[in-house]
């Protein structure tokens, strides 16, 4: 919060950039979402192993999840608009965010592998979807956290 900047202001601002990150990410998975349901409909999938056809589901899953979450923070803001409860909406939606993210990188996980799978086979898709997994959980939640544990900031 700057000098200049009430608790108003800093609210106000803050479920902004939060709504605006939520649009960026939403974007993505419902890309995501529409390819895992194209596949359905496809002859191919019909020769689909159980194990392909389970992975798909819970992908499918975790992309509707994410789409839950990530639209989560614009429904509690239309339903308590005008109810002075910004504090909420904000403390809610970097929650919903920050699991939303988290299903993503899952449902993406879920995709290498089954791509994957299909491809190449289960021994290589099980290595690429865990290098998949450990990439995220790098980029998304580690390293970010390791900064927050430092400190500093604005």
């Amino acid at each position: 919060m700057t000098d200049d900047e009430s608790e108003g202001d800093r609210l106000r601002r803050n479920v902004n950039e939060l709504l605006q990150e939520l649009r960026v990410a939403q974007a993505g998975v419902q890309i995501l979402f529409g390819f895992l349901l194209a596949v359905t409909f496809t002859e191919s999938y019909e020769q689909a192993t159980k194990f392909q056809q389970m992975v798909h589901l819970v992908t499918v899953l975790l992309a509707v999840l994410a789409i839950a979450l990530f639209t989560a923070p614009a429904a509690w803001h239309r339903v308590l608009f005008r109810q002075g409860r910004r504090d909420l909406i904000v403390d809610s939606a970097n929650t919903f965010a920050i699991v939303g993210l988290a299903t993503l990188a899952l449902a993406v996980t879920g995709t290498v592998l089954l791509l994957t799978d299909v491809i190449i086979g289960q021994p290589a898709a099980a290595i690429l979807a865990a290098v998949t997994a450990i990439g995220f959980g790098t980029l998304w939640f580690a390293v970010p956290a390791r900064h927050r544990r430092r400190g500093g900031g604005a």
